[in-house]
């Protein structure tokens, strides 16, 4: 019996397993007997609407229907490879009902279309409805050969396609990713797309394995909108692309995106409802790399540097390679790896090595680059030419600096470190990385007062003094020099950091090694040239803690005034 029974289980399911592949058992059954809304009043026959054994199209096969005979607005973007042609093959069979011009009921068979109930004659508005405009649906009539993978770099060989994943006489088509006949993963796939394996058989994306969009288990806590309105998984991982992408009918026609505005792409989930950290509410801040202002002005073309001044999430993060191991200093992160930027050297590179590469490819060579607040005796905004190694002096973004005694250093800081752009730079009193908002001026992750006749506090200073000992400064801890010079300009006469010192660097085309080390180069909205014979405005460095300056600051003329 046992035995018996066990055969009769496994027969049953077999026939559940083969009738629940049926296209009677979908709604492309649009008999009257079907199981979905749309449907005929009367008709029974269910392959009708589609195939004929007889007085059918010269197209296979059997084909029942007429060819909309249509010009398609086909799909276009800067990065395709492919050349999509106007539909063809089984994608054009498919377009005879999916792109609503041509009554469903319209068969070549009969000489009197087939009624619908409720009304229906074409297919209804929703998804399934691609309408003539095809540039925001994934492209399909095209040649899709191993030149074209080459060309691409992240397709695979074709040669590689087999099974229920094929091409249509050496083109990609509807029937690639959907199969009419069987519905047993949801939208005709022919493959599961849990984890993205349908899209995986042709898209093979760098460094996608290690990426948090692929691996991240981060599930929807409930608030705010749905991030995956049109998938049945529920976490980050299993959702895969189609956590930013829509195949059909997407919201973003450029690399069919679920939204038009490219960050609300992101802040579906990064605003503390799928992600652990509300990127989004950076955003809300005074000081913010804004990127709700234009849409569609950046281009994974474009030239760099950035021509047009502009900022999208994706210009830092790229979402197929972005991860969350932590790099040292220079080198980037995973947050922000896979991103183009400029080199040293002013050259562009398809993927950034160190962080700064990220910074100089609109903060460098652009001609909308941001400028400064404060008016220097030389002006530069060139960020790259600040912080090159040849300057007389520069923070060391780039490599160490070239002062190699700074007593006031905190620990792990020493003369050999080498920082962060985001170490100024960030978000401020917040769990995030990097530059999205502050409150503080020029996206600062600490308070840094320029004002004149700001009195001194750590406050105030927030932003040296997570590097530079307060105590060391002010207070006669360190060199006899540092103690002087900075008490009596900071303390006593309420002159803030940034009115000697430019906190970027000098570049060496405009400065020199006598004028211009430890940073220096003045406010002039607070200093003037020295009154007296030989009216001067400099610093001349004179050795190790020794200098002297000519100029008029605060009532005070130093012609010079010296220190060693």
């Amino acid at each position: 019996m046992t035995g018996r029974f066990i055969s009769l289980f496994i027969l049953v399911a077999f026939s559940s397993f083969v009738f629940s592949q049926s296209v009677v058992n979908t709604v492309h059954n649009l008999s009257a007997n079907g199981p979905g809304t749309v449907k005929a009043s009367s008709e029974t026959e269910v392959c009708i609407f589609c195939h004929t054994p007889h007085n059918s199209s010269p197209r296979k096969p059997l084909w029942n229907r007429e060819d909309p005979g249509l010009n398609y607005t086909l799909y276009n973007s800067s990065t395709i490879q492919a050349s999509p042609g106007q539909p063809d093959g089984a994608s054009l069979l498919c377009l005879s009902c999916h792109d609503g011009t041509i009554a469903l009921g319209n068969v070549l068979s009969l000489n009197e279309p087939i009624v619908f109930n409720n009304g229906v004659t074409v297919m209804p508005s929703g998804a399934s409805n691609l309408s003539t405009d095809l540039s925001d649906d994934h492209p399909v009539s095209f040649i899709y050969d191993a030149s074209l993978a080459a060309a691409d770099n992240e397709l695979a060989d074709p040669a590689s396609l087999s099974g229920p994943v094929h091409l249509e006489n050496n083109k990609l088509q509807c029937t690639a990713c959907h199969d009419a006949h069987k519905d047993i993963y949801h939208d005709f796939l022919t493959v599961n797309n849990q984890n993205s394996e349908l899209c995986l058989y042709c898209h093979q994306k760098t460094g996608w394995d290690n990426a948090s969009h692929k691996t991240s288990l981060a599930t929807w806590n409930g608030s705010g909108d749905d991030p995956w309105p049109h998938s049945d998984f529920s976490t980050v991982s299993e959702n895969g692309c189609e956590n930013c992408h829509q195949p059909h009918t997407a919201a973003g026609a450029l690399r069919i995106l679920n939204y038009y505005r490219e960050e609300d792409n992101c802040f579906i989930c990064h605003s503390g409802t799928v992600a652990s950290k509300n990127v989004e509410a950076d955003f809300g801040k005074q000081w913010i790399h804004n990127v709700t202002p234009t849409t569609n002005v950046h281009d994974p073309e474009e030239l760099l540097p950035v021509q047009t001044e502009h900022v999208e999430c994706v210009d830092c993060h790229n979402p197929h390679m972005a991860g969350s191991i932590v790099a040292t200093a220079p080198d980037a992160s995973a947050y922000i790896q896979g991103v183009p930027g400029i080199n040293s050297g002013g050259t562009a590179v398809n993927s950034i090595q160190f962080e700064y590469e990220l910074c100089y490819k609109c903060h460098a060579d652009s001609p909308d680059k941001p400028g400064t607040n404060i008016p220097r005796q030389i002006e530069q905004t060139n960020v790259r030419l600040e912080f090159d190694l040849g300057n007389p002096s520069f923070h060391p973004v780039e490599g160490a600096g070239k002062n190699m005694d700074v007593p006031s250093l905190i620990t792990p800081y020493s003369e050999s470190s080498v920082i962060y752009c985001t170490e100024c730079h960030a978000s401020n009193n917040s769990s995030v990385k990097g530059p999205h908002g502050s409150d503080y001026t020029h996206l600062l992750k600490f308070n840094y007062e320029t004002a004149d006749f700001t009195t001194e506090s750590y406050q105030a200073y927030e932003l040296c003094y997570q590097c530079h000992d307060r105590n060391s400064i002010i207070n006669n801890t360190s060199t006899q020099f540092a103690e002087d010079v900075h008490q009596q300009h900071i303390v006593d006469e309420d002159t803030p950091c940034s009115v000697c010192h430019d906190a970027h660097g000098i570049s060496s085309t405009q400065g020199n090694t006598t004028n211009n080390t430890h940073l220096i180069n003045f406010n002039t909205s607070v200093v003037r040239a020295s009154n007296g014979g030989g009216s001067r405005l400099e610093f001349i460095d004179n050795g190790n803690f020794a200098g002297e300056c000519f100029l008029y600051c605060h009532g005070k003329n130093h012609n010079p005034r010296s220190y060693n």
